[in-house]
């Protein structure tokens, strides 16, 4: 579990990088107070990566706005490090094109600023869990626009079809990660615990040789795995 909830295990390592000084504070202080380990705060994009290849956050905190470097360059620079962090990001802008643009350089989550404090601490848990955590109906976009993509591919199932076998238990947890539910939700719904669900994802992911949920769902998609109506 995620730091914050009295656990044994070490902190989650996050680092916050937004460009507004006072947000930035309070968005690491509030982090601090809920048990997690702030590793760094910065306000520039360029400085983040060398930072994140230093101090290795599990989470970053990202913000879009960044005044040498635009956040989705700063995700796609995390996700092609040697250990890439899951990012989320915390963004004033709920504008369908930063979303995907977001999701697709790999963020694992989306956030808008307005998110109360429980939302943004729940958020960040989530997110060092593995979920793909997002602002309340950007889920369905994301969701939208990858079904909309694999629709105008039509030979990717053809393709794929030799690739690598899922048990009929990771292949029915992964219809309901595509479908956006959480590791909590399908935990309940298949009467299992949350660490076998996240083991589950886990071989999945390595079996298909994928890095995050993001790319689980697109897979789904693509595999006709995914009953999004």
């Amino acid at each position: 579990m995620a730091g914050g909830e009295g656990t044994e295990r070490s902190p989650v390592r996050v680092m916050v990088v937004d460009d507004h000084p006072m947000w930035r504070e309070a968005v690491a202080r509030d982090l601090t107070e809920a048990g997690y380990e702030v590793v760094a705060a910065t306000g520039e994009g360029r400085q983040a990566l060398r930072v994140a290849a230093a101090v290795r956050p599990e989470v970053v905190v990202l913000d879009l706005r960044l005044p040498d470097l635009p956040g989705v360059e700063v995700a796609r620079g995390l996700g092609a490090s040697a250990l890439p962090p899951r990012v989320l990001v915390l963004s004033a802008s709920a504008e369908e094109a930063d979303v995907l643009e977001a999701v697709k350089a790999g963020a694992s989550g989306y956030l808008v600023k307005s998110a109360g404090r429980e939302e943004f601490l729940d958020a960040v848990r989530r997110t060092a869990e593995g979920d793909a955590v997002f602002t309340p109906g950007l889920a369905g976009l994301v969701l939208g626009e990858y079904r909309r993509l694999a629709h105008r591919r039509p030979g990717v199932q053809e393709e794929q079809r030799d690739g690598p076998r899922l048990t009929e238990r990771e292949t029915e947890v992964l219809r309901m990660v595509a479908k956006g539910l959480s590791y909590r939700q399908i935990a309940e719904r298949l009467v299992l615990s949350h660490r076998t669900v996240q083991n589950h994802v886990q071989n999945t992911l390595s079996k298909l040789q994928l890095h995050n949920r993001v790319e689980l769902v697109r897979y789904a998609i693509e595999k006709g795995l995914a009953d999004l109506d």
